[in-house]
């Protein structure tokens, strides 16, 4: 269905002073008009919109049947028709023709220029003669690359731009014929050629291929079947029948059909390509793939394939990468195209499609009477028939979007759909409408007054129908006649017209929403059409594009506020891409009605709270505040205590906020969360006794669920910085324990991530990044309790022992009570291990006054005695304390212990505490490392009793009891062979008597 609006995309109007009657006509870049008429060519020059004047001319060969012009490289080829020959030409450096009978450099495709010719050429016009085995029937140049390919019978012909350099500061433009593609079983009437896609239309046909560089797609490669000779007696006998039946004048009709991707091969088109140039790899077209074929049925009505039902307006449309939305970065100058769309059409309708990544119907078009050509543009679709010409709106732009932005249709931003209803904007009436052409903002028409004169459109050398004498009359140009005139239509700005389209669209805002945002989406796309080529507009246009996007998606964010539907949610989206304020969206609803009867349409409902769920950075007045309160408890009453938390609101009245609360306890609505949301107000009005009474409503465990639910209740961000609220706050003073535990379930249900935690408890305890609370310490001691799954268990021992060290080398006391002692911990957590029992021996010489102090050391030894503990990673970490302390000593010891360094521990241990000795070596040395007690200890402990001191007893002492553990260990003979051999006999009688004794009873 194509809606009709009553809009004026059209502006001023000029007249091109063609001194002859048009045949032929195309633009050239973007100020240029070429005109066609007889053997002559003339260009205009097009600047503003009441300005057009010549700017040169030039002869041709013969009456011209065709023109294309290439902004890349700047040419203009025609195909021309002399003597009943046709003839191809490319006009290089046409810029430089004076007058008609100037001098002019003639010269063969490929032709080698020499250098005493360059001066020459920097100042005259080229002429590039083509030429081709068969007569060239139609002709497109490539947008980008500036290649051109020719289209003959069964065949075309891919010749690529190329630039032959005469010296350093000169260089001039030829081609070479780089690629043949046959193709059977279709003749081009028209082609269209862009970055390597083709587009071939017959009368009733249309196939679309890509031509691919990659090697690998080589089995997509269609080659010409060779027909043995059964082939080619069925293909004779086919050919014969066919005669026979024109001459009988039988209708032959084949079926319409669409096909898709490979399955083009059953339409029995073949593709053949034939390289001949180019032997880079990266140029040089390998392969071919199939998009699409369709065909369409002719009007059995009819017994002649006349105009009525032919095709015609074959175009590729580019669209490059656009930037868009703007990101502040500098757009490259090489053009990256991102979609392409194929647009062709029968006399009453259109196809749009779009053939990049897939192959896509978008749009069709139903035209009101018989439509003669069209011309597609990133804007419109501007179509002539005979008597008028008429602008569609195209579906572009909400293509591009979706290709370009990935966030596109998601909370972040929406774009109207693809499949939207195409409109008219405008039908306006002209006489004698021929032909049409497009360039920038300017839309060439041919009009001619005389019906009888209209010249008949040109026959395709294949015929699906026979026509008996028929006849083809030359359109000959006749000074004589008048009634004709070339035009450019100037179309409006895009702005200008956007302002209309929506003050059209106020007509519809309260009759019915769906058309008032059909027109207000129209809009948008118009504007998003013309914000994709930024480089191409001044920054004064771009900045009022800019401002009108954000303004159409201010509108469609104010018509889907309005929906109960399931599109409703675009609300969202499009509020967040206009740039609007909670504040200012809040005013631009119209508050009418009582507050409590009032009805609130689930778009803004959906708006207002997926925004008050964000972080967002924004506290609404006390009316707004309390008037967002209203809306949700008159409408979503379960979302209000979840709205309540936002910082957003942190201005309502907590009178207000309370009574509405206190109403939701009698709707049975009552929870944890309400609980503490009134607590929260409570605390907020400095109600203690109030504050008490509802946190002791609910045990400690259904608080911390409450929190989980809600964890704004505890942390919100303000411009990316994290906030503790006024509860958390207080819950640090009076149930830290509390405030750890629900931190701790909201990092464990993914609430909140790690460093997020870190930064929360920092700013509670009004820390800098390198200090760490005592308050932070326990929650790290809580994780490692709860083996959270996510937890990173080496780095959660780093911080835990960096800090253990750091405040035992620097004797400082926590800042708070620890929540959990030593032994809480090693008694909850199996990270934690026992401390081994040397290491209280080592730490009861020492008097520690403050008990935190010798808690943290505990703490410390607790971990590295654990199993999951790395001691390897901490050795570095141990510098800080020193083993001129207790604690440093028994850590260093401890660790070496880990590392099993037996020797040098016994040899710091007699050195610094000799009393731990024994307990140190029954702990330590077993198995394997038994034989330490008489390969090490033993020797050493002989040599300190020898050498006397004020330790001579404790180390004789030591010794015995040495020599204990070695005479039950060992038989006689091994002890005598580990007693030193300077010992004194009597002092190891009683040893030796004891293992003779045992020897006697085993």
């Amino acid at each position: 269905m194509v809606l009709l609006y009553n809009l004026h995309p059209f502006g001023s109007q000029q007249v091109v002073p063609c001194q002859r009657e048009p045949e032929q006509f195309c633009c050239g870049g973007p100020d240029a008009l070429f005109v066609a008429s007889g053997c002559r060519v003339e260009a205009f020059l097009v600047l503003g919109e009441e300005l057009c004047q010549p700017r040169c001319a030039f002869s041709t060969l013969g009456r011209v049947l065709r023109l294309a012009y290439s902004e890349a490289g700047d040419y203009l080829v025609a195909i021309e028709e002399k003597n009943k020959s046709t003839f191809l030409r490319a006009y290089v450096n046409w810029r430089t023709e004076r007058t008609e009978h100037s001098r002019v450099c003639i010269r063969m495709v490929g032709h080698n220029v020499e250098a005493p010719f360059c001066e020459s050429f920097r100042d005259q016009m080229s002429i590039i003669e083509i030429p081709l085995s068969e007569p060239p029937l139609c002709v497109s140049c490539c947008p980008v690359r500036g290649d051109l390919l020719v289209g003959c019978t069964n065949k075309l012909v891919l010749f690529t731009l190329k630039y032959c350099s005469i010296n350093e500061e000169f260089s001039v433009l030829d081609f070479e014929r780089s690629l043949i593609i046959h193709i059977d079983n279709i003749t081009p009437v028209e082609i269209s050629f862009c970055v390597g896609y083709v587009a071939v239309m017959s009368d009733l046909e249309v196939l679309i291929l890509k031509l691919e560089s990659d090697p690998t797609n080589g089995n997509r490669v269609k080659h010409r079947p060779q027909k043995n000779s059964h082939q080619l007696k069925q293909t004779k006998v086919v050919s014969n029948e066919a005669s026979q039946l024109e001459s009988e004048d039988f209708v032959i009709c084949l079926k319409p059909m669409e096909l898709l991707g490979e399955e083009c091969e059953q339409s029995g088109i073949s593709v053949k390509l034939e390289s001949t140039g180019l032997a880079d790899e990266k140029v040089k077209y390998l392969s071919v793939q199939y998009l699409l074929y369709r065909r369409f049925a002719p009007d059995i009505s009819f017994y002649v394939l006349s105009d009525n039902i032919k095709l015609h307006s074959l175009q590729l449309l580019p669209i490059y990468h656009t930037g868009f939305p703007p990101d502040g970065k500098s757009l490259s100058q090489e053009k990256e195209l991102l979609s392409l769309f194929c647009f062709f059409s029968l006399p009453h309708v259109g196809y749009l499609y779009m053939v990049v990544k897939s192959v896509e119907l978008m749009s069709v078009y139903w035209y009101p009477e018989k439509a003669q050509q069209a011309v597609l543009t990133p804007l419109f679709l501007h179509v002539i028939t005979s008597q008028s010409l008429q602008c569609f709106t195209v579906r572009c732009s909400a293509a591009v979007a979706r290709e370009e932005d990935l966030y596109v249709n998601t909370v972040l931003k929406a774009c109207p759909p693809v499949s939207m209803d195409v409109c008219a904007l405008r039908i306006q009436l002209f006489i004698g409408l021929k032909a049409i052409c497009h360039f920038k903002n300017h839309i060439i028409l041919l009009t001619k007054a005389d019906p009888k004169a209209i010249p008949e459109r040109r026959e395709s050398p294949k015929r699906l129908l026979y026509r008996k004498d028929a006849s083809v009359r030359s359109r000959i140009a006749s000074t004589d006649e008048a009634g004709w005139n070339l035009y450019i239509v100037n179309t409006i700005a895009p702005v200008q017209l956007y302002k209309e389209m929506v003050d059209y669209s106020n007509t519809y805002k309260t009759v019915k929403t769906q058309s008032c945002i059909h027109l207000l989406s129209e809009a948008h796309l118009l504007v998003r059409a013309a914000l994709m080529d930024g480089s191409q507009l001044e920054p004064s246009e771009k900045a009022e594009l800019l401002e009108a996007f954000k303004e159409s998606c201010g509108h469609l964010g104010d018509c889907y506020s309005r929906l109960d539907t399931e599109q409703s949610h675009l609300t969202l989206p499009y509020y967040k891409m206009s740039g609007l304020s909670l504040a200012e969206v809040l005013a631009r609803v119209d508050w009418t009605g009582e507050s409590e009867s009032q009805k609130y349409e689930k778009g803004l409902i959906f708006y207002i709270n997926h925004l008050l769920h964000e972080n967002l950075d924004e506290e609404l007045s006390k009316e707004l505040a309390t008037k967002v309160a209203q809306i949700f408890f008159v409408a979503e009453p379960k979302q209000l205590p979840h709205v309540l938390c936002s910082s957003s609101l942190k201005n309502i009245d907590p009178l207000t906020a309370l009574s509405y609360l206190k109403k939701l306890d009698t709707c049975e609505l009552s929870s944890v969360l309400v609980t503490l949301i009134k607590a929260a107000v409570a605390l907020k009005m400095g109600d203690l006794d109030m504050y008490r009474n509802e946190m002791k409503s609910h045990s400690e465990m259904k608080l911390v669920c409450g929190f989980i639910l809600e964890p704004r209740l505890l942390i919100q961000q303000w411009k990316g910085q994290i906030v503790p609220t006024e509860l958390a706050l207080h819950l640090k003073e009076t149930q830290p324990g509390l405030l750890v535990a629900s931190v701790l379930g909201l990092q464990k249900n993914g609430k909140i991530g790690t460093e997020e935690a870190d930064s929360f408890f920092k700013v509670l305890c009004g820390k800098d990044k390198d200090t760490i609370p005592q308050l932070l310490v326990d929650f790290w001691e809580a994780q490692l309790v709860a083996c959270l799954p996510n937890v990173v268990l080496p780095e959660l021992f780093f911080k835990l022992t960096s800090q253990y060290i750091w405040r035992l080398s620097k004797r400082k006391c926590p800042d708070t009570i620890p929540l959990r002692t030593a032994e809480d911990l090693i008694n909850a957590c199996s990270h934690y291990g026992l401390v081994y029992p040397w290491i209280h021996v080592l730490i009861s010489s020492d008097s520690l006054a403050d008990k935190n102090y010798t808690d943290d050391l505990s703490k410390l030894q607790s971990l590295i005695c654990g199993p999951s503990f790395d001691v390897a990673s901490i050795i570095p970490f141990l510098e800080p304390l020193s083993e001129d302390t207790v604690a440093g000593f028994s850590a260093h010891v401890l660790c070496r212990t880990r590392l099993q360094e037996y020797e040098q521990c016994i040899d710091t241990l007699l050195h610094r505490c000799p009393e731990a000795v024994i307990a140190y070596a029954n702990h330590e040395l077993k198995e394997e490392h038994w034989i330490l007690w008489w390969k090490k200890l033993l020797p050493e402990l002989c040599q300190k009793v020898k050498c006397g001191g004020e330790k001579h007893q404790l180390y004789l002492s030591l010794l015995k009891e040495t020599l204990s553990v070695i005479a039950v260990g060992l038989d006689l003979r091994d002890f005598l062979n580990v007693l030193p051999e300077d010992g004194a006999a009597t002092f190891f009688l009683p040893y030796l008597l004891f293992c003779s004794q045992k020897k006697s009873l085993t």
